[in-house]
């Protein structure tokens, strides 16, 4: 394969962003693009001098890609990218895979030709701050950990933003808000650097800041079986916003904040410190480190460009779509906590959750004018 021939699917603000990607990256062309809006499709396709289309089955049968990089509203996650797999196209994917978990499970069992390069778009997972964490906890540099805390609030959005699209912050349009939308970056970080939890308990505030209907602040508790404990804030109306990770293990804490990322070591692990009376052991003795970053690494573009190499020379998927459902596991248990006030159990009710994400589809209100 010389050129990975590639479609866009949804050619709104995230779409249009793809396509100055798409134009820049190596071995791979444009060969249409897709929306419901006939007009937008129009003008991107002769913007980029490719095909268009206003379906995304008549795309698959006009047999012009290789691949597609869907880019809709979350919903249409799922239908479009399991009739992608089905069609034998590679898939990139925008973040969040789908809504909720259900619909997660039903994307990823049409992944049966592995053969099939199917990738999500995380491109948080590219910057140098968070693949030095990575690394650091594989390695062992913090020891068991015993605390995380991430505070996530510089998400900031106007009303205006939420009114701009009448799919946007409604049950039955986007699924969910700040979880689903901005924070599943962090939510994925959060899987990818210290895995699963078993336990989640969840407060989310609806529309506590802005006429919408879904949540825009959360405060969440998380229990590892292990001991480990974290807690995880985000909002999308506060100003000034934090973006603070710390994460305390046994031989010392990882500070991230303001583009700085801060390791302060103990000389002796706190659990050998624990382990002894003697007076030598009162405290243990620390030394600082700032950890020398180089910008935010390739984002968008890197993940994409790994999408692409994946196809042509078979590399190793940065964020495997697989690799989703856990963001969004994570979002629906929080959302789902809240709902019947109590701590619940990973894996996740798929069912129960979906259950409840209809009735509020079915009760929703919310009318917009754009």
């Amino acid at each position: 394969m010389n050129k990975v021939k590639l479609g866009v699917i949804g050619v709104g603000v995230m779409g249009r962003g793809h396509l100055e990607n798409i134009a820049k990256a190596r071995d791979v062309k444009l060969t249409a693009v897709c929306d419901v809006i006939e007009e937008r499709a129009k003008d991107a396709a002769a913007t980029n001098q490719c095909d268009y289309f206003t379906d995304h089955q008549k795309l698959f049968k006009a047999n012009v890609c290789d691949a597609v990089l869907i880019a809709t509203p979350h919903y249409a996650h799922t239908p479009i990218g399991i009739d992608a797999l089905n069609a034998g196209l590679h898939v990139l994917v925008e973040k969040p895979i789908s809504v909720h978990k259900a619909d997660c499970e039903r994307l990823l069992a049409a992944h049966k030709n592995k053969r099939q390069v199917f990738s999500a778009m995380f491109n948080q997972r590219t910057d140098p701050l968070y693949c030095n964490i990575k690394k650091m906890i594989e390695g062992g540099e913090l020891g068991q950990l015993d605390r995380i805390t991430w505070i996530i609030t510089d998400w900031f959005r106007t009303q205006n933003y939420y009114d701009a699209g009448e799919w946007r912050a409604t049950w039955a349009g986007e699924g969910g808000g700040v979880l689903l939308n901005q924070a599943t970056h962090n939510l994925d970080l959060w899987q990818w650097l210290f895995g699963m939890p078993d336990r989640v308990r969840g407060f989310c505030k609806l529309g506590r800041k802005h006429a919408i209907e879904v949540e825009d602040e959360v405060t969440a508790y998380l229990e590892y079986k292990n001991g480990c404990s974290g807690v995880f804030i985000t909002s999308t109306g506060e100003a000034p916003g934090t973006n603070r990770l710390e994460i305390v293990g046994e031989n010392g804490k990882v500070v991230s904040e303001n583009g700085r990322l801060d390791f302060i070591r103990n000389e002796v692990s706190t659990n050998e410190v624990l382990r002894h009376s003697s007076e030598k052991y009162t405290r243990p003795a620390i030394w600082n480190v700032q950890i020398p970053l180089n910008g935010q690494g390739l984002q968008h573009a890197g993940i994409l460009q790994n999408f692409i190499d994946a196809i042509v020379s078979g590399a190793a998927l940065i964020a495997p779509a697989v690799e989703g459902i856990r963001a969004v596991e994570l979002g629906n248990a929080m959302l789902y906590s809240s709902e019947i006030g109590q701590s619940v159990q990973l894996p996740l009710d798929a069912p129960a959750y979906e259950r409840m994400l209809k009735k509020k589809c079915k009760a929703s209100r919310i009318t917009k004018k754009i």
